[in-house]
């Protein structure tokens, strides 16, 4: 028998590729120049953290929790440390993280004392058993883990969020029940050398909200979701997110009718939520690095890296 050297594999196009989309939520924003120079370098820095580990062969599930927490520890986004205030002065934060290729998950809800909402809920999946914590358990799981950073609720305290808070009690004493208060939920989908698509997602949900409201974000189909050819973070009127499953729906219609992922974003984003009476926005993500970021809003917030390593940021509809 004739021994045969072994020949080294070489990476195909498809496991070279890599590419990085991120937001910082869907709203509207009025033009401020130094608000948005302000965002856009935040929106930069987290797209460095995340294509940083790309780059360096990492994981999508690592990329995407890398860029979040840097928009988490931004007071200018409504996740971690820009957290929107509940209707009796706190802050309570949702977050979930999928792996496409597997099926892991992990999501929290309602908590009130972690510093990094998304990285609790990478651990509720790689240490439980479960999918989803939420308010009192939540809190309790993270006591039992070392490496989960604890702060007092008031350390997501900022000064134009109290402003937002107080504007909208007021509307809501005249009248004015207008849940519209969501903008600034963080999000990012990563496409790592391997081919695998990882989610995530992370918010302070809405401004003034009430009985422990939990939106989109924390539900895994809803606000996040990854299968091993798409990716999907949301943001925007919660509700209807859920309702419509708008995260599974752009992937399974991709799997299932063939759609592009634009065509697939743009039918559910700006065609079926708007006609159920919500509105928002989404990042999305295929194998190929394809991108898509449909948004009905006027803004927002997104950045990305195309496989062929072209970036850019953008807040409005340029």
């Amino acid at each position: 028998m004739t021994a045969h050297a072994q020949v080294p594999s070489v990476p195909s196009q498809a496991e070279s590729k890599t590419a990085l989309v991120i937001h910082g939520g869907a709203g509207y924003v009025p033009r401020d120049a130094e608000a948005e120079r302000a965002a856009r370098a935040d929106l930069g820095r987290a797209l460095d953290a995340g294509n940083a580990v790309l780059s360096a062969g990492g994981t999508a599930l690592d990329a995407v929790q890398a860029a979040i927490v840097v928009l988490e520890e931004s007071p200018r986004f409504n996740a971690g440390k820009g957290a929107v205030f509940n209707a009796r002065g706190g802050h309570e934060l949702d977050a979930s993280i999928m792996e496409g290729h597997t099926r892991r998950a992990g999501a929290v809800a309602g908590v009130t004392t972690v510093r990094s909402p998304i990285t609790l809920a990478r651990t509720v999946m790689e240490h439980s058993p479960h999918v989803m914590l939420a308010g009192e358990g939540a809190e309790a799981f993270a006591d039992s883990r070392p490496e989960i950073e604890r702060v007092p609720n008031d350390w997501f305290d900022t000064d134009h969020r109290r402003k937002a808070l107080e504007k909208a009690q007021r509307q809501a004493a005249a009248g004015d029940e207008n849940p519209g208060q969501y903008f600034g939920t963080v999000g990012a989908v990563a496409l790592d050398k391997h081919g695998h698509i990882a989610a995530a997602t992370s918010t302070g949900g809405m401004t003034n909200k009430k009985w422990g409201r939990i939106g989109d974000s924390p539900v895994i189909g809803a606000g996040t979701w990854a299968n091993d050819n798409c990716g999907v973070s949301g943001t925007g009127w919660g509700e209807f997110y859920i309702r419509n499953a708008v995260a599974h729906d752009i992937c399974a219609r991709v799997a299932y009718r063939g759609d592009s992922l634009a065509e697939a974003a743009e039918e559910v984003v700006n065609r079926i939520v708007p006609a159920a009476g919500g509105d928002g926005g989404a990042i999305a993500l295929d194998r190929e690095g394809n991108i898509a970021m449909p948004f009905n809003t006027g803004t927002m917030y997104r950045a990305w890296i195309r496989p062929d390593g072209s970036r850019g940021v953008a807040i409005f509809e340029e």
